[in-house]
């Protein structure tokens, strides 16, 4: 279930050029993102994405997990997710339960190697961004669910112009890359339960 095949079916077109192979020779940095689902004040299920801060580099305001590079006192790639995403959106990693880890993400721009973590909250969470963060984005599951929220996009990065990549529309937000991919193999995960 899920793997490299549903990430794929959202994968932009540049991202598909790269063998495991060719992902093991380019050395990538480790990072790892937290998917994180909790209930509303109405008891229906969402997850949490953000719109990153404008800054000068390869990921400025786009659509992510919260997440981020692994560091040396983490000791493993879920102590990673769980401290960005405390220091991120001020989620304490005691009240997250871990349920699967899920396929990893080569995104070539950067040279990072995403491990992606899937967790939940039992209560209704407030969020407090740090710096990082412009806006928490609360998405229904049932939206991400929905036949209708599957797209596709023309768009320009810091790294590629004019490029037509699938993607989610959520929230009215457009949600590509590494971010869809992960979605792609949640819903996948979500579809077959």
């Amino acid at each position: 279930m899920g793997g490299i095949n549903a990430q794929f079916k959202l994968a932009p077109q540049m991202r598909k050029r790269y063998s495991q192979i060719k992902i093991e020779a380019q050395h990538p940095k480790k990072a790892a993102i937290l998917a994180l689902f909790y209930p509303d004040k109405k008891g229906k299920t969402h997850f949490l994405l953000t719109l990153r801060a404008q800054y000068n580099g390869t990921h400025s305001s786009q659509i992510s997990f919260p997440g981020g590079k692994f560091d040396l006192h983490d000791k493993t790639l879920e102590n990673t997710s769980l401290r960005e995403t405390y220091e991120e959106v001020g989620i304490p990693p005691e009240e997250v339960t871990i349920l699967k880890q899920l396929s990893n993400v080569y995104i070539p721009p950067s040279n990072f190697l995403v491990t992606p973590f899937l967790g939940f909250l039992t209560h209704t969470p407030s969020f407090i961004k740090n710096h990082e963060v412009q806006e928490t984005i609360s998405v229904s599951l049932s939206d991400l669910l929905s036949r209708n929220a599957i797209s596709e996009t023309t768009l320009s990065t810091s790294y590629a112009k004019n490029i037509t990549v699938p993607c989610y529309v959520l929230n009215n937000y457009t949600v590509w890359g590494a971010t869809a991919m992960i979605l792609s193999e949640l819903k996948d995960l979500m579809c077959k339960l």
